[in-house]
């Protein structure tokens, strides 16, 4: 399998905040709008999706960002089909962090991702939207 051709660029890049509403206003004042907001019930968490252009930065207040240079979180990879990525991924023993795929009622219908780390601690999220 050519994992390429289940792969379509990064879907967004995840930043967690302590204040979702000074992050907020600091990108809307660089030009990005607020394409999606929710609450992960699950996580009790506020998440915006702030927009501009084709970049899209996901922020969730969890009360535990890290506040120093490298407090990115994670770049999440869009995905057509989050089963096959799945499966390639485990059985190139890639999966470091034992991940299951999850679901979260984001978007219009929802999205599917799982999340491995790197060889160098970097959090990759497969994301596929539903």
């Amino acid at each position: 399998m050519n994992l390429n051709q289940y792969m379509t660029g990064i879907q967004h890049i995840g930043i967690p905040t302590n204040d979702i509403d000074a992050t907020l206003d600091f990108y809307h004042k660089l030009g990005f709008e607020t394409a999606f907001q929710t609450v992960n019930e699950e996580a009790n968490e506020k998440v915006v999706f702030l927009k501009l252009g084709t970049l899209v930065i996901e922020t969730y207040e969890n009360k535990s960002a890290k506040m120093e240079s490298g407090a990115v979180d994670h770049v999440a990879v869009n995905v057509t089909d989050i089963e096959e990525v799945y499966q390639y991924i485990n059985c190139h023993n890639m999966n470091t962090t034992q991940d299951t795929i999850h679901f979260l009622p984001f978007w219009e219908n929802g999205v599917r991702f799982f999340t491995i780390e790197g060889p160098n601690k970097e959090k990759i999220e497969f994301s596929q939207y539903m």
